[in-house]
């Protein structure tokens, strides 16, 4: 498990004594200041009190420190690699930052510029990715993989020509040709688009043909939409009248991953193909640390993919083409993290993500899920879900799928 270190920088100055002040800090730390910045016209939501998140890229050992009335956020740590992030909510609007890769030898002052969001009705509550065992039988077994969508809002939402993906590249600890790194500073510079991979799903309906109450949740097959637990016991049943299946043989046409779905699945609720840019016979979904990334199109999703500079090549990787999502039209994103590597990076900008959740291993039918806001839930009647655009806040790696019987 990893240790949260709250180091207090005064705390550890008055410790110092007269033989120490050629050194300022204590041997082998040294001074950090993360100084948030809040996007133009929201300075008045500056204020005391937002966590900044330091952890080591190496050893995984992770910090913690609090803003000042000024933003400003000042720790000591050791020399080393930082992954570092902020979140930051007031009211209804969401302030996340995050810098990757930042090398910290000597005092440094950083600049953590904050993306503006609102805090989404619709949100992704589970991620069950990882595969399970075939236990009694032997091996391991992965075509199972689903996520749930749920209400957070006091509205009813509806799910008529939702959008979703995952972006290039499929895994964490792979090379992301869409990051550039900042000559000077070495952090991360995102693109302004999500880049989605392989398929756009989209939700079927013509408007209003399905609703989500407030509090309620809509499972979505990734691949298999049967009774995986008839078979394997550990697996999950997504033969259920309220699934929505990503089934499109004609795309897809393996069968070992795409089953034709159950019999309590309805054809109605099948997601749609709007266009397929890989060249896999099956949904590919990273099985260790895939993204969900949820949108709506202002414009038919169909014309949306025709437009100039939509549809582009990843840089270094002709045969990869993606699907260029602006930032703004994402519902929600969540980031996975293989846990068992440290070379992981992000591949969500922060506007959307600015955290992510560690899958520790595979096979293990472990699920990644968003928590419960217990106070909120309390006082509105319904289950709402911690909401900060950040995943390393929002959600849990639980030792079990929510669906298991």
């Amino acid at each position: 498990m990893k240790k949260i270190l709250l180091i207090s920088l005064s705390l550890l100055l008055v410790a110092c004594n007269a033989e120490d002040y050629k050194s300022p800090w204590p041997e082998g730390l040294q001074q950090l200041s993360v100084n948030a910045v809040y996007p133009e016209g929201y300075a008045a939501a500056v204020h005391e009190g937002a966590v900044i998140r330091i952890e080591d890229v190496s050893s995984g050992a992770a910090y913690q420190a609090k803003t000042d009335s000024r933003g400003l956020a000042e720790i000591l740590i050791p020399p080393g690699i930082y992954r570092i992030s902020c979140s930051d909510r007031v009211g209804k609007d969401l302030f996340n930052g995050a810098a990757d890769k930042v090398i910290v030898t000597e005092p440094r002052i950083v600049d953590l510029a904050l993306a503006h969001s609102l805090a989404g009705g619709l949100v992704v509550k589970e991620i069950y990715c990882g595969g399970c065992s075939k236990a009694p039988q032997e091996g391991t077994y992965q075509s199972d993989q689903y996520f749930i969508i749920h209400n957070n809002d006091t509205e009813i939402a509806y799910l008529d020509s939702l959008c979703f993906g995952t972006l290039s590249p499929y895994n964490s600890t792979s090379v992301n040709n869409w990051v550039d790194r900042d000559p000077v500073t070495g952090e991360s510079i995102f693109p302004d688009f999500a880049p989605v991979v392989t398929v756009v799903w989209q939700l079927p309906g013509n408007g209003k043909s399905f609703p989500l109450q407030p509090g309620a949740d809509a499972v979505v097959a990734l691949r298999g939409a049967i009774d995986h637990t008839l078979q394997y016991p550990l697996s999950v049943n997504l033969n259920l009248p309220e699934v929505f299946a990503c089934y499109n043989p004609t795309y897809f046409p393996n069968p070992t991953y795409h089953p034709a779905p159950g019999d309590q699945v309805k054809p109605e609720r099948y997601a749609q193909v709007v266009i397929k840019t890989g060249q896999s016979n099956a949904n590919t979904f990273s099985i260790s640390s895939p993204t969900v990334v949820l949108f709506r199109t202002p414009m038919p999703a169909g014309e949306f993919v025709l437009q100039p500079d939509v549809v582009r090549v990843t840089p270094g990787n002709s045969a990869d083409r993606i699907v260029a999502v602006p930032y703004e039209w994402v519902v929600d994103a969540v980031e996975v993290f293989d846990g068992r590597s440290s070379n992981n990076g992000k591949r969500v900008s922060p506007a959307a993500d600015a955290g992510f959740v560690i899958q520790s291993d595979i096979y293990k039918g472990h699920t990644l899920r968003r928590k419960v806001d217990e106070k909120a839930s309390s006082e509105k009647g319904f289950e709402v879900l911690v909401d900060t655009n950040n995943s390393t806040n929002d959600f849990y790696e639980s030792e079990i799928q929510s669906l298991h019987p």
